[in-house]
């Protein structure tokens, strides 16, 4: 495999935007998003390298469909703590300092419950569920602090994705539960916050972005890592520093691959900066509709490699995939990586 690189034009988009055309700026997530998740792993892991591992995330998008459908009513932010994170250009939901209700550690447990009778084949698998399974709540409580928090240091990277994949489905039912509750009382529960590379809902990272079929155009969207919520982003820009200038999409390509160069165009590229060393993916949506920001991010991890031996660092992450070195003492580096 080898990265094939293009210089972009000025999108369908950014012309919209210059217009000064309405493009929506939030998508929430939708009730089938595990669901949907699930398939895309599923399909994905098919004939694949990771194709245990796909299939084991696959397993934990099941068992979060489940917990997501079910999930119990829990505290939210009323409409004066909304009217102050707007006015402050903050999320409403910060990931970091948002008080998190016991219950998701219950939603959590309900969940691996769930995925042991299914890994009665895959003892590696199983003996992670069950390490967590056995637990203390404060021990959870503790690796989701640093989860949240983006520290390294003393995290647990073998059980990480399964607490993870609790603190998503406790972060997707808060936002959906806040936007039912209050948005028939407002214009919108959640608005643009100061920081545009980070979610306007809960602050966290992208784990990717997805090049979206919306109407008569295509409209970039940042996928939040933590609570799946989609937030607009021109195209063609940086989304760690937001430059417009040096900017390249680069891809895997086969050796072998034949026929027109418009044909072959691969629906994940990384998205890289020049100006700022960063980059993060993007799944295109007009190349293949049936893509899904985290399954396709994961079924990529090869993009991940090259491009980072190229010499850029990933901006984003993806929470259940982790990669660092969680015994660091070094401070400045108790940072958790995407790929």
């Amino acid at each position: 495999m080898t990265i094939s690189q293009a210089r972009p034009l000025l999108s369908p988009e950014e012309i919209a935007v210059r217009a000064g055309q309405q493009i929506e700026f939030l998508r929430l997530p939708p009730d089938d998003l595990f669901a949907v998740r699930e398939a895309r792993l599923r399909q994905r892991a098919h004939e694949h390298a990771m194709r245990d591992f796909l299939l084991f995330a696959a397993d934990i998008a099941h068992a979060q469909h489940a917990a997501f459908k079910t999930f119990p009513a829990v505290t939210l932010p009323d409409e004066a703590a909304l009217d102050a994170a707007a006015l402050a250009g903050k999320p409403a939901l910060p990931a970091a300092l948002w008080p998190r209700d016991p219950q998701w550690i219950v939603s959590l447990r309900g969940m691996l419950e769930q995925m042991l009778p299914t890994l009665a084949a895959q003892p590696a698998a199983r003996d992670v569920v069950d390490k967590v399974l056995h637990m203390r709540d404060q021990e959870i409580e503790q690796q989701a602090d640093r989860l949240l928090n983006n520290i390294m240091f003393g995290l647990d990277l073998a059980t990480a994705p399964l607490i993870a994949a609790g603190l998503q489905v406790y972060w997707t039912h808060l936002v959906t539960a806040v936007q039912k509750t209050h948005g028939a009382n407002r214009v919108a529960p959640f608005g643009r916050t100061d920081d545009a590379t980070r979610c306007p809902c809960c602050g966290s990272l992208p784990t990717a972005s997805v090049s979206r079929i919306d109407g008569d155009g295509h409209y970039r969207y940042l996928h939040c890592s933590l609570c799946s919520a989609q937030w607009h982003m021109v195209r063609i820009k940086c989304t760690h520093c937001e430059t417009t200038k040096g900017i390249h999409y680069q891809s895997l390509q086969s050796a072998e691959d034949e026929g027109p160069a418009e044909a072959r165009k691969e629906a994940i590229e990384a998205e890289t900066c020049d100006e700022c060393g960063h980059y993060l993916k993007i799944v295109r949506m007009e190349r293949n509709p049936h893509v899904e920001p985290v399954a396709d991010d994961l079924a990529s991890l090869t993009l991940d490699l090259l491009v980072s031996e190229a010499g850029f660092q990933r901006h984003g992450i993806n929470l259940m995939l982790l990669f660092g070195e969680p015994d660091d003492p070094d401070p400045d580096a108790n940072r958790s990586r995407g790929h």
